[in-house]
This record gives structure tokens, C-alpha cells and sequence, in this order.
């Protein structure tokens, strides 16, 4: 039976042989018939069937050649014309004088099409996007995909242009390849192009280079140097490709340097505050529709910063992703962010800053708009600390704030930094969804010694031990700074536990803080105030900030205050007086009036006449009663008497008594009087 089987076996083993054989040699036999004829006679259903395939219109004018030469596909036509969509604002997709090219075979079939040899001269290529951005140019069949261009092993490319324009991202480029030689085999030394192009509203040139010396081409390495200009910034990319037109993952060096970052990053739809001159170095990796810059490393003004952040083109609205941080942030540096143009700043101070946004004479606080038109094209995640913000008053130290901006809704929560060495913790939010913005400031200062914290004023450190703490919590509407508070409405309040205050009598600006203590407590100063509790508080309504109340009891005076200020016109009139608690030769003395504006106080000796007009050369509204929820600004301290409680529980007006708990009418009630 076995050896029935034997012929059978054998019969089908050489029938398969044979099959096999005749593929070969059908196969070889159309390998010689196109390499023998170049594959010429393909040229018409090479027309017709991609014609077909791609519903355009391809015609080749001149040579045609598809062949293996010998086991790479070599492609070549003269005269090609590819047509283009008819919502196109050009008739071809490609023109070209003569495009060859030598394709792996299997690149084909598995992975990323692959190409040995580019050889385009006198081309023409448009690259085009439709208004919607659901269609492109390019994409033969369905929704249109992202441009992806084949791996490049070596190419030549002359007196070539290529054309791209993209409606929804506001971008358009033109550029032109000059022309290179290649001899004996080698491709020359570089693929050069320059050209325009439009990014939003920034024009901007391009220059760059491959290059692509054989003896990197035999390693499969490229190198690419590109610089862009724009009439503020320079931006220089350099790196190593693995493929001529491979950038996916690839890093790539960056640096940019200009006169204002926010230019730079106004180009793709980002806005932050103005900048002073700025140069930075970072790494760029290219992974999908996300560019992810690390290693950043550079200065703004007379700061440093350093960090990472990734842009991401692949959600609908354009998504930062930073962790940023800075040694060393200079005062003038932060001016931007609440409105300042740091330059003026520089130059001529601040009060010439204010002025020139639009404030008024005498006026400090910003008018200029914070740029709200750009913050609903972008959201934002950032992470942003500061070791030290170089400063010739308070010192900051250790800031740390988290960054969210979502739909035009911008959040700074939490924001902390040190401050004197008090902690200061803050959320702002400023939801410019609303026209007017609407800002909400919540901010709470720690226990914070006062030596610490006025030293810098003429406050002596050896004779002061007392601390401050408080917390400012304000709603107000308007797009800037200036707007938003002086329409505000809320409460300030800072509590002053048990502690001394000793001056050196230093003047602070135009306000001498030193005959201020003097004339409110002990006249010359012999020993220091020793202070029980205080309160400064204020109840504010369309900016007007007044009194609710001003009471500081010291072992030998309680000292009252009357009158406020206004954010909205800058104008200070706060009237106070010091009464003795025992007889004493300086019981009488006279009250003391801080009048002018933020940018210049003036400190005054008034009559007592004068102090019940206290608060009416401001013009206050009428002042509704704060929320219950507003009178727990801060944690209740060790009160040492009836009468340091609510004080130190910053309490209203309303709530004040005297150390057997009778009610007070020395203290006003937080309304205009």
C-alpha cells in the first residue's frame, strides 16, 4: 500500500516544483520585460487606473518609466500633473518638470512607505487645507489625514516650490528649494530652502538646510538646520533625522531670542503678560500632535527661568502643559502680570507705567487690559515656582502657583509665597467668560512678624516683636486691574495679636511712619508700643473701602480710626486718635489724618474738629452689611481681655466693646458717615 502511495507523492512534488518554477520564471519574466523596457508602455493605465483610483486627473506629458532596478521600484515621469480638488484655490496638486524616485517594495505593503531616491526638479507641489479643515489636498479618498511624509533616504530637489496653506490654524507658507548638483554618485551637500509664510497675523521668513553629506547618508543620518525670523524673534531648530522627512520623535535643538516672549508665543494663539527681552534653549520631541519642549533654560528681563512644557495641536483648543521654575524673579519683571509695562517701569518708575495704560494722574493701579481676547483659544495646566523675587522692600520668597485656564475661565489656586516670613496663601480666578471679567481674590496672610515685614520702612527689629495676620476676600468686575477693584465689593481685615512695635522714625515714601507712632502714642518714642490686640478692617463696596473698624488697645492708649479709601480714584482719608487710658500729658494730642493718594500719602495733624469729617471728601456710597460669612477672617487668637475677643476675631464695627463688654461708639459703623 505504501509503495502504491510512492508515485502518487512524487507526482504531486513535481507538480508543485513546476508551479513554482513557472511563477519564477513568470515573475522574471516580467522583471525583463519592464527593465528591458523600462516599463514604458505602462504609462497610459498608469493614468487611467490611479486616475481612477484617486478621482483626479493625472496625466504624465513626457518619459514614463516603472520598473525594478533591480529589486527597488524606479519611478520616473516627466511632465506629471496631478489635479487638484475643485474647492482648491490652485488647479494641481503636483507639477513637475521630472520627478524619479526608487521605492523599497515591501515599504509598500508593511510599515511606513520608503523612499532610497527623491529626485523633483522644476516642481510645483500644493498643499491645501479646505476652510472647515475636513478635507485636504492631498487626502485622495475620505476625511482629510494629517500631510505624512514618506521616509527619505537621499534626495535631490531643484527649482522646486512647494505651497501650504491650512485656513482653521491661520497658517500659510511658501517655499522654494534651491537648486543642488550631484556628481559621481553623491547628492551634494545640502537640500537648501528659504521662503515666506503667515502665521495668524505674524509673517514670518523661513531659511534652512539638509544636510546630507554621503558619509552621514551611509550612516542614515541627516541633519537639519532651520532659523525662522519674524520682526521680533529669532528661532533656531537644529538636529539629526534618521530619514530626510522623519521628524516624529526626533529631538530636536531649539533656541529662540526676541524683545517680548508674548510675541513669540502670539504666533500660535497663546497669550501671556509682555515680556522684557528674553533668550531660551530647550529640547523639542515631536510625538503625534504634540510638541514637548524640556531642558528649557533661559532669561526674561533681568530673570531666569528653566522647565518643560508640551503644546498640544490634537484637542480643540490648543493644550499647555508646563512645570516652570525660576531662582531669582526680578520686581520689575512681574509688572507685566497685573497690567505694567516693564520697560516704563525701568526707565521712570511706576507711577509713569500707570500713566501710560490709561490711568489717571497720581493714579498707580494699571488700566491696561490683561489681553482677555486670546484666553478662550487656549487651556492651560501650569505648575510655576519662584525661589526669590529680587525686590528693594518686602521680601518673597518661595512662591509657588498652579496655573489653570479652561474655556476662558483662569485660575490661580493655590498661590502661596513667603513674605517677611509670613505665609501668604491666595485664589484668584478671573472668569473672563463674562464681559466684564469677573476677578474674585481671596487672599489670607499668615502670622507675620512686623519687624520682618517693615523693616525695610524704619520699624526697629530689636525693640518689635509683634505679628499681623489677615485676609483681603473681594469680588469685582472689569478687565483690568484697576477696573476690577474699584468695582469690588467685600471685606479686608488684619488682626494685630499681643506684641510691641518700636520705630526708628524712617520715612516711608512721603509718609513718615516714625512721627506717625509718635504723634498717635507716646510722642518720642522712649520704649516700645506695647500693643494688646488691633484691628485694621475695612468693609468695601463699588471700591470704596471704609472702616469697619480701625481699634489698636496698647497698655497705655486705644486708638481709633475713622474714614477709608477708594480703589477706584486712589484717594486716601483715614482720620486717627490716640486717647490716653490714664491722665497723661499727651492725652490732648491731636488727631493724625493720612490723606492723598496710594501713589503719594500725606500724613497730617489735624484738629478734632475735622475728624468727624473723616470719609467725606471720598463721596462713599451707601455700604450694605457684609455677609455673616465674611466676619471669620481670620482664626481667633488668645484674647487677654472682653475686649481683645472680637478684635481678634475681626469682627464688624458693630461687634467692637470696651473690656467690660459694653458696646463701643468710638468706632464707627463701617458705613459712611
Amino acid at each position: 500500500m505504501i509503495e502504491a502511495d510512492r508515485p502518487l507523492r512524487e507526482q504531486r512534488v513535481r507538480l508543485l516544483r513546476n508551479i513554482l518554477l513557472g511563477l519564477v520564471a513568470l515573475v522574471f519574466g516580467i522583471w525583463l520585460l519592464l527593465f528591458v523596457t523600462k516599463g514604458r508602455f505602462l504609462k497610459g493605465p498608469f493614468e487611467s487606473i490611479a486616475g481612477g483610483m484617486t478621482e483626479r486627473e493625472i496625466a504624465v506629458a513626457g518619459d514614463f518609466q516603472l520598473y525594478f532596478a533591480p529589486f527597488q521600484i524606479k519611478f520616473l515621469a516627466e511632465g506629471l500633473r496631478v489635479s487638484n480638488p475643485e474647492w482648491a484655490s490652485q488647479p494641481a496638486l503636483v507639477q513637475a518638470g521630472r520627478i524619479e524616485m526608487q521605492v523599497a517594495p515591501l515599504s509598500l505593503l508593511f510599515g511606513k512607505r520608503r523612499l532610497r531616491w527623491l529626485d523633483v526638479q522644476d516642481g510645483v507641489i500644493d498643499l491645501e487645507w479646505n476652510a472647515d479643515g475636513s478635507a485636504n489636498s492631498w487626502t485622495f479618498d475620505g476625511e482629510g489625514e494629517p500631510l505624512e511624509l514618506p521616509l527619505i533616504d537621499r534626495a535631490l530637489v531643484a527649482g522646486t516650490k512647494v505651497r501650504y496653506r491650512d485656513p482653521k490654524l491661520q497658517f500659510m507658507a511658501d517655499l522654494d528649494f534651491a537648486s543642488v548638483e550631484a556628481g559621481n554618485g553623491s547628492i551634494g551637500d545640502a537640500v537648501r530652502f528659504k521662503g515666506t509664510g503667515k502665521l495668524r497675523a505674524t509673517p514670518f521668513t523661513l531659511a534652512g538646510a539638509l544636510l546630507s553629506p554621503d558619509a552621514t547618508v551611509a550612516l542614515g543620518e541627516n541633519r537639519l538646520v532651520v532659523q525662522a525670523r519674524t520682526a521680533t524673534d529669532v528661532i533656531d531648530i537644529k538636529g539629526t533625522l534618521p530619514s530626510l522627512a522623519e521628524i516624529e520623535g526626533v529631538p530636536l535643538a531649539t533656541a529662540a531670542r526676541g524683545r517680548n516672549a508674548a510675541d513669540l508665543l502670539g504666533i500660535i494663539g497663546i497669550v501671556i503678560p509682555d515680556t522684557r527681552r528674553y533668550a531660551a534653549t530647550a529640547q523639542l520631541v515631536k510625538q503625534g500632535s504634540e510638541y514637548r519642549f524640556t531642558g528649557l533654560q533661559g532669561v526674561f528681563g533681568d530673570s531666569d527661568i528653566a522647565g518643560a512644557f508640551t503644546v498640544d495641536n490634537g484637542r480643540p483648543r490648543v493644550h499647555i502643559d508646563a512645570d516652570l521654575t525660576t531662582k531669582t524673579l526680578d520686581i520689575l519683571d512681574v509688572a507685566p502680570f497685573i497690567g505694567y509695562n516693564p520697560d516704563l517701569v525701568a526707565a521712570r518708575g511706576f507711577e509713569a507705567a500707570a500713566a501710560a495704560s490709561g490711568a489717571a494722574a497720581e493714579r498707580m493701579l494699571p488700566d491696561a487690559s490683561l489681553r482677555a481676547e486670546g484666553l478662550r483659544i487656549f487651556d492651560a495646566d501650569a505648575r510655576y515656582t519662584v525661589g526669590r523675587v529680587r525686590s528693594n522692600s518686602v521680601p518673597v520668597i518661595d512662591v509657588a502657583v498652579t496655573v489653570k485656564l479652561d474655556d476662558g475661565l483662569l485660575t490661580l489656586a493655590p498661590f502661596t509665597f513667603t513674605m517677611a516670613r509670613g505665609k501668604v496663601a491666595a485664589d484668584i480666578g478671573i472668569d473672563w467668560r463674562r464681559r466684564p471679567a469677573r476677578t474674585t481674590y481671596d487672599v489670607r496672610l499668615g502670622v507675620t512678624p512686623l519687624a520682618q515685614l517693615l523693616g525695610g520702612y524704619g520699624v526697629d527689629e530689636a525693640g518689635t516683636n509683634g505679628t499681623i495676620k489677615g485676609r483681603m476676600e473681594l469680588v469685582g468686575d472689569g478687565d483690568t486691574l484697576h477696573a476690577s477693584l474699584g468695582t469690588s465689593k467685600g471685606r479686608i481685615a488684619f488682626v494685630i495679636p499681643e506684641g510691641t512695635f518700636w520705630t526708628r522714625n524712617v520715612q516711608l515714601a512721603e509718609l513718615d511712619f516714625g512721627t506717625f507712632i509718635q504723634k498717635m502714642f507716646e510722642d518720642k518714642l522712649k520704649e516700645p508700643v506695647r500693643i494688646n490686640c488691633g484691628l485694621v478692617a475695612f468693609t468695601v463696596n463699588n471700591g470704596v473701602a471704609t472702616a469697619d473698624p480701625i481699634l489698636i488697645d496698647t497698655r497705655k492708649n486705644v486708638m481709633t480710626g475713622r474714614g477709608g479709601f477708594s480703589f477706584l480714584t486712589e484717594e486716601l482719608d483715614v482720620a486717627f486718635r490716640a486717647d490716653a487710658k490714664k491722665f497723661s500729658l499727651f492725652s490732648g494730642q491731636s488727631p493724625v489724618r493720612i490723606g492723598g493718594h496710594f501713589a503719594g500719602p500725606e500724613l497730617q495733624v489735624i484738629s478734632p474738629q475735622l475728624l468727624a469729617r473723616a470719609g467725606i471728601g471720598l463721596g462713599l456710597a451707601a455700604i450694605a452689611a457684609p455677609p455673616a460669612a465674611l466676619l471669620a477672617f481670620v482664626d481667633i487668637g488668645d484674647a487677654k481681655g472682653a475686649a481683645c475677643g472680637p478684635i481678634l476675631a475681626a469682627a464688624t464695627a458693630e461687634a467692637q466693646t470696651t473690656k467690660r463688654g459694653k458696646p463701643r461708639t468710638d468706632v464707627g459703623t463701617g458705613k459712611p458717615e
